[in-house]
């Protein structure tokens, strides 16, 4: 017998947001509103400097414990179900078996660094980008596939026989789920193996990377609905996934974004900022932006063209402080809001390099600036500031580039709903910070997307749906954030320099 407290019977898609350190769901009935949601945690290993590693069949099982138990808290009608996802982070295993052959190399492992530098000098580098719209660099897929297949099948001779796949997570979750072995485009724009001009694997760069086509899923649209989903407790029969996007895809689609003018900026471990992009005159490969990427937002089943940078760690610094302070992550804030300022302490988070727009992974963390007089509270401080001010250099650079103002950003994310570093962000940027309160906004952009794709919503009615937000207006003088601006510039610079090794260009 159905719970009498439960919504009941009322049309709903049902969305899965697979993520660093968790799967999300929830239930989002057709007036928009959230009706149930459920969180299952994740681990992470972290074997070697640089290395990131996750359980492939963990992350399944939590995808499907978060969907079960959240359609157990409702009553409602399904009628589709969308998916959003890590995105870079590469998964390998058996065609025969279903089981993983290495662990899930995460979007922020490392471990490929020293195989940048041999393509780069053999002029790889500048054609990669021109093709894919991505800067050569570890955090895509393409260099983890080639890592992951060297480990269990060197010579290829398994992978050209079809008896390997490979994928990223939204790939790996199909196939688990439905038995398809495919990939959403936006997905497959992340692996620096898709070109950008004929939407498909670029042969030439499968070559390079040593990966045999016949590895690697099929490309399909953000919005092709899948086969039907296999023996979930709760999913009825013949239910489908409507909609699939990258999690930074989802969040842009959630906030209501569909054509070229906005920006958002999504903080979690690591952050990015996104927006759409103008490619009127057809050759969206062609129009890199120094410093930031290209990529593909979504296909409905066109495809929308977005400009993206990613910083690699910021949500991740807050917690690395945390633990070396010996204090709880939730205690932090506090500890920075202790002090006025951080008394000239700067921390550049480059524990892996610097992502965007510097891309130069030879950038060292450091921590500039100290005196006998520096305490846990200027730590603590300074360590917000490198989440606003490594977010505000992307925001320079994407005006820079496109030639046209920001006034007004968009933020989401675990780290957004800390209304004291949303302020911080909007006095050291001086610009309007509007902050979505759905904390589950990857899922629900995933389940607005789904809703369209099984015709629960017209792609108008979309856009209507409730949206809650909360603005942040800058409260300092412009002096006072441009003066802050240019000691982090000089810690940037002292993070990149380092005597007797060649530094990799930002124009990249």
């Amino acid at each position: 017998m159905a719970d009498a407290s439960k919504p009941r019977g009322v049309p709903a898609v049902a969305a899965i947001d697979q993520g660093t350190s968790s799967s999300k769901a929830v239930v989002v009935g057709a007036d928009g509103r959230v009706l149930g949601r459920s969180s299952v945690g994740i681990g992470r290993a972290d074997p070697a400097p640089g290395w990131v590693e996750q359980d492939a069949n963990e992350i399944r099982e939590s995808v499907v414990a978060a969907l079960v138990t959240v359609l157990d808290s409702v009553d409602v009608e399904l009628v589709g179900i969308g998916l959003s996802n890590q995105r870079e982070s590469a998964v390998i295993w058996s065609r025969r078996t279903g089981e993983p052959l290495g662990p899930v190399l995460g979007w922020q492992d490392r471990r490929t660094a020293d195989r940048v530098r041999p393509l780069e000098e053999s002029g790889w580098a500048a054609r990669i980008r021109a093709k894919t719209g991505l800067p050569l660099d570890p955090m895509f897929s393409a260099l983890k596939y080639e890592w992951l297949l060297d480990q269990v099948d060197p010579d290829r001779e398994a992978a050209r026989r079809g008896e390997i796949a490979l994928g990223t997570i939204d790939s790996w979750l199909t196939w688990t789920l439905t038995g398809e072995h495919r990939i959403e485009i936006g997905n497959a724009s992340r692996t620096q193996l898709l070109n950008l001009e004929t939407l498909t694997w670029d042969g030439e760069l499968l070559e390079v990377f040593r990966i045999p086509p016949v590895c690697l899923p099929r490309v399909s649209a953000s919005t092709e609905a899948t086969a039907a989903l296999v023996d979930i407790p709760g999913v009825p029969r013949g239910t489908s996934i409507h909609g699939i996007l990258g999690d930074s895809h989802a969040a842009l689609y959630a906030h209501g974004v569909r054509a070229p003018g906005q920006v958002k900026a999504t903080y979690g471990s690591g952050s990015s900022i996104m927006g759409l992009a103008d490619v009127d005159d057809g050759r969206p490969g062609a129009r890199v932006l120094d410093g930031l990427v290209t990529t593909i937002a979504w296909a409905d089943p066109a495809p929308a063209f977005a400009f993206e940078g990613t910083i690699l760690s910021t949500g991740a610094t807050l917690l690395w402080l945390a633990k070396i302070l010996g204090v709880d992550p939730a205690q932090l804030s506090a500890l920075a809001q202790s002090v006025p300022d951080t008394q000239g302490v700067d921390l550049v988070p480059a524990f892996a390099g610097l992502g965007a727009p510097w891309w130069d992974e030879s950038a060292v963390g450091l921590i500039s600036g100290f005196g006998l007089g520096t305490g846990p509270g200027h730590l603590a401080r300074a360590a917000f500031e490198s989440v606003a001010l490594q977010t505000e250099d992307l925001f320079s650079a994407v005006e820079e580039r496109l030639g046209s103002p920001i006034d007004t950003v968009l933020a989401d994310g675990g780290p957004s709903q800390n209304d004291w570093l949303m302020q911080v962000q909007a006095d050291l940027s001086r610009r309007r910070v509007v902050r979505s309160n759905i904390a589950e906004l990857s899922a629900t952009g995933a389940a607005h997307l789904a809703g369209v794709g099984c015709g629960l919503w017209t792609a108008d009615e979309c856009l209507r749906l409730p949206r809650d937000r909360s603005p942040f207006d800058p409260l300092i003088e412009r002096s006072e954030a441009d003066a802050r601006r240019r000691t982090w510039r000089s810690a940037i610079e002292r993070s990149r320099f380092q005597p007797g090794t060649p530094r990799k260009q930002s124009d990249k």
